[in-house]
């Protein structure tokens, strides 16, 4: 299972915020019991109508099981610390799960 989230911070963050925003943001693919993990910012490919360069940071997490992600999104400590010290500085967040085709 692929979870896929898009960022989009507030205009009105400091530096440190937005430094604080990133650490916090890079432990997540860190997380044991993933699969694969990525974070990134917009690629600098050319506009076409169907690309979307206005988020901030992107968040990839692959989950070995659905009983995993699970876990991610109930329990686990290390999304709820991302998201108890970064909540305040989305101005909006955008989440794609996608189960592969069988």
């Amino acid at each position: 299972m692929i979870h896929t989230v898009y960022f989009w911070l507030k205009d009105d963050l400091s530096a440190e915020q937005r430094s604080l925003f990133e650490s916090e943001l890079l432990r997540l693919p860190q997380i044991s019991y993933l699969a694969s993990g990525f974070v990134g910012t917009p690629a600098k490919t050319e506009e076409r109508p169907v690309t979307d360069h206005s988020f901030d940071y992107s968040l990839i997490l692959e989950f070995k099981t659905m009983a995993d992600h699970e876990f991610y999104q109930g329990p686990c400590p290390d999304h709820q610390r991302f998201v108890k010290t970064c909540k305040s500085f989305f101005a909006e967040v955008i989440v794609y799960d996608s189960e592969p085709l069988t």
